[in-house]
């Protein structure tokens, strides 16, 4: 039998194989892009936890200087420490709104999954008619 005279159980059973390679195929992808999703979380985690580590001790330098500067122009200690602790709250927010905004569930989406798997669905629709 040529190439092109096959059986039809024989082109069935080809498809089959095909459509079993392929869907074997999604399944790697879709485990390797889950595993780069993992991946982006820990870095955003890890980014946050070392801004805080380093944040830390530098804030608490400059917010005494920062103190002790107002209070050479005329401020009282404590307004000059409210004034430097509402700064240190605006800061430490904006780290943490980075870090939670990388956390967000639409960066996390397999989008190429997703895709691909739109594709095999059309692909498989015309295998089959």
């Amino acid at each position: 039998m040529t190439p092109n005279n096959r059986s039809i159980p024989e082109l069935f059973g080809d498809a089959f194989n095909q459509f079993a390679k392929l869907i074997s195929n999604e399944f790697d992808l879709a485990r390797a892009e889950m595993a780069d999703k993992i991946g982006q979380v820990g870095r955003a985690v890890a980014m946050m936890g070392a801004g805080a580590v380093i944040l830390i001790p530098g804030l608490v330098v400059l917010l005494f200087a920062l103190a002790a500067l107002l209070i050479e122009n005329g401020f009282s200690a404590s307004v000059a420490y409210l004034i430097t602790g509402g700064g240190t709250i605006v800061v430490a927010a904006a780290l943490i709104g980075i870090g939670i905004s990388r956390l967000s569930p639409d960066s996390l989406k397999p989008n190429m999954t997703i895709e691909q798997l739109q594709r095999d669905k059309v692909a498989a629709k015309e295998m089959v008619q």
